[in-house]
């Protein structure tokens, strides 16, 4: 169940490769009072794994009772363990008023939109061109050519969706992306305020 909110949503999406990690580390330099939403799971915690920051590792009983609570956004069942973005984390970090920030495709955009749309700003991140992708893909040598093509086949799908987002960014420079990346914060910020309809009026009745 989704309660009223005084936080704001922040999205980035984009194709694995545009850096999207990279500037998030810069622009959590330049704000505060964020919650990085993280997958909640049944399966094992595999090696360096930690709780909390990896996933959210919870018991198979947990997870079912909580679909049954309607307490995810969105869940799926791979390989007999359970994923999805559990509702409690979010609610609780909206409520403190923080800026929820999710990593997530386009297909999660769109979940996400459907049901918090009102508190929701949406960055698509991408780099120059396909060729500059590829290039930054091939450099950080840390998978096969065959899962490079999928990737590559993944972001001509993806960027289509770029229309569907409130801002796009170009990451073509770092330091630039992260500014433009942390004014966009900052907005999702303010305007969250802005809408906050009942205490603005309550406020300006007060004698």
């Amino acid at each position: 169940m989704i309660t009223e909110k005084k936080g704001a949503i922040l999205i980035l999406s984009g194709p694995s490769g545009c850096g999207k990690s990279t500037l998030l580390k810069e622009v959590y330099k330049d704000i505060d009072d964020y919650y990085f939403s993280i997958s909640t799971t049944t399966r094992a915690p595999r090696v360096g794994e930690v709780n909390g920051v990896d996933y959210l590792f919870v018991t198979k009983e947990e997870f079912e009772a909580d679909i049954k609570n309607g307490d995810f956004l969105e869940y799926a069942k791979v390989h007999d363990n359970y994923y999805g973005t559990s509702l409690k984390p979010i609610n609780k970090a909206l409520e403190e008023g923080k800026l929820v920030i999710f990593d997530i495709d386009v297909q999660g955009h769109e979940i996400v939109r459907s049901k918090l749309n009102s508190i929701v700003t949406s960055v698509f991140i991408t780099t120059p061109s396909l060729e500059v992708l590829e290039t930054r893909l091939n450099s950080r040598n840390t998978d096969s050519v065959e899962i490079i093509e999928k990737r590559i086949k993944n972001a001509k799908g993806e960027v289509e969706y770029f229309q569907d987002y409130d801002y796009l960014i170009i990451n073509d420079d770092l330091q630039t992306a992260a500014k433009q990346l942390v004014c966009i914060a900052n907005i999702t910020r303010i305007k969250s305020k802005l809408f906050e309809k009942n205490s603005v009026v309550l406020n300006w009745l007060k004698k």
